[in-house]
């Protein structure tokens, strides 16, 4: 059996030290932060409590197999979707529904609905086979044409979206799952269309207590399992000799000897300061950061009738919102703005008779002191936005806290606060994010900025993709009933 050190206690890291634990090796994690979860964090004030990363989970049968077992909700509507001209979509669970929401919304277009929910069906099923096992590109022989072509691989999403709808509001609708992995729909390959198809075949699902308790679930699962987690306690390099690791060397100036040492950092963080590769920070620099978010933390006072767990209230002009973003590097003076409300069926979450509001934009990787407007100004700018599409919150507010880019840089060590390390920039640009062997032997990324990506089922398909690799690397560990199907990379 192997040494194993894994480097951050992410969701990422964290199931991976449990699937190593569980095949039988000697693992220790490190976390720089005194919790684990990563960005699967909270913000507490008065009596509120507040989601910083996810508050939604998908596919949530992945998790279910790590042996967590705490109820979930499915909310109704799992989203409800606002257009700049004042209409609404409510998204369904049950495709035949949706198909008539999207029916009554733009006449004409449910039967588009359909065949575009049919294609994600198949996009999914090629991941499955493809992207969520292992490698994007395989030995010859191994990979399947026909799972290629099934994602669409010379489309943009927003390519996907003109293919099959007509109504600019519904094309709007496709490019929002662009957000899902911090890409803009005009440049995000289609692939990403096959996120509907989780939605609509495996639900999206709330925790009471909020998502961040599933971070003390998998702790006490590393617990039962043999891991030493050592807390507020960061890593300052990992150290190789040759062409191996060696293990890594802890800030305080001990060292850990270590047969495999996985990161579960941003892997600009990793090759630009825990292992320098200058070679690899400059293809990661080429591909360009994702997108970072500002979060409004607001405590609201009353109940505010017929709100939604989560709304998605769209720009007048998506184009130019992802060029000011992406292109411009400032955030958006006309944002779409996300809203998750848990309060409004979960009373852990704020006090009697009132509400938490989490407000989420789309804002630049880039430092907030350089913006052309000051946090402040752009959170009250986001107010006023919410007002003007059916949400003033005038006279209601308790506080509104921010956090923004700077934090999530700060706390996390993401590149320059990027949520997802790469953004999808062109349409092969899933073959060009950093792959979870790295450069020497023993040593694996796993988290957001690796394959296959980003969000709570990514990063743990990631985790079932290393327990793999270091099976196959060290001839140890094979996978047992419990674990679903991995790959290489």
């Amino acid at each position: 059996m192997a040494e194993v050190t894994v480097v951050g206690g992410g969701v990422g890291g964290m199931a991976c030290a449990l699937l190593l634990a569980r095949r039988g090796h000697e693992v220790r994690l490190y976390e720089q932060l005194p919790r684990l979860g990563g960005k699967l964090a909270e913000h507490r004030r008065d009596g509120f409590a507040f989601s910083l990363g996810p508050s939604l989970l998908t596919m949530p049968g992945l998790f279910r197999e790590l042996g967590l077992d705490r109820e979930l909700i499915e909310p109704d509507p799992l989203c409800r979707y606002r257009f700049a001209d004042g209409t609404v979509l409510d998204a369904r669970r049950d495709p035949g529904r949706m198909a008539a929401e999207v029916e009554r919304l733009a006449p004409g277009e449910g039967r588009a609905w359909r065949a575009f929910h049919g294609w994600a069906r198949g996009a999914l099923e090629a991941a499955d086979r493809t992207v969520f096992a292992g490698p994007l590109i395989r030995r010859p022989g191994e990979a399947r044409l026909s799972d290629l072509l099934a994602v669409a691989p010379a489309r943009t999403l927003d390519g996907l979206a003109r293919r099959y709808f007509r109504d600019a509001r519904l094309r709007q609708y496709v490019g929002r799952y662009a957000t899902y992995a911090g890409s803009s729909p005009y440049r995000a390959p289609a692939a990403l269309g096959c996120v509907p198809a989780l939605e609509h075949g495996q639900g999206v699902w709330y925790a009471p207590g909020g998502l961040a308790r599933l971070a003390d679930d998998l702790g006490l699962l590393l617990k039962a399992a043999g891991v030493q987690v050592f807390l507020s306690e960061p890593v300052a390099a990992v150290e190789a000799g040759g062409s191996a690791v060696t293990g890594v060397r802890l800030a305080s100036g001990e060292r850990v000897r270590s047969d495999v040492v996985v990161a579960n950092t941003d892997a600009a963080a990793l090759y630009g300061r825990l292992l320098p590769d200058r070679g690899r920070l400059r293809r990661i620099a080429r591909l360009g950061r994702s997108s970072s978010a500002l979060l409004v933390l607001a405590g609201v006072e009353g109940r505010t009738p017929g709100l939604p767990h989560h709304a998605v209230l769209f720009s007048a002009d998506y184009e130019r919102e992802f060029a000011d973003v992406f292109e411009r590097g400032n955030p958006p003076l006309d944002p779409t703005i996300y809203v998750g409300c848990s309060a409004v069926d979960d009373p852990s979450q704020a006090p009697v008779d009132a509400e938490n509001w989490t407000m989420l934009v789309n804002v630049p990787a880039r430092d907030p002191g350089r913006w052309p407007i000051s946090v402040a100004a752009y959170r009250d700018l986001v107010l006023e936005r919410l007002a003007e599409r059916g949400h003033d919150l005038a006279g209601r507010l308790r506080f509104a806290d921010v956090f923004t880019p700077a934090d999530l840089r700060d706390r996390y060590g993401a590149w320059g606060g990027a949520i997802y390390g790469s953004a999808y920039r062109g349409r092969l640009s899933a073959f060009l994010r950093p792959g979870n062997r790295g450069p020497r032997r023993g040593l694996y990324l796993v988290g957001g900025s690796a394959h296959p990506g980003g969000g709570l089922p990514m990063v743990t398909l990631g985790a079932r993709i290393v327990a793999d690799l270091v099976a196959q690397d060290f001839r140890t560990g094979r996978p047992t009933a419990s674990d679903v199907r991995g790959g290489s990379r």
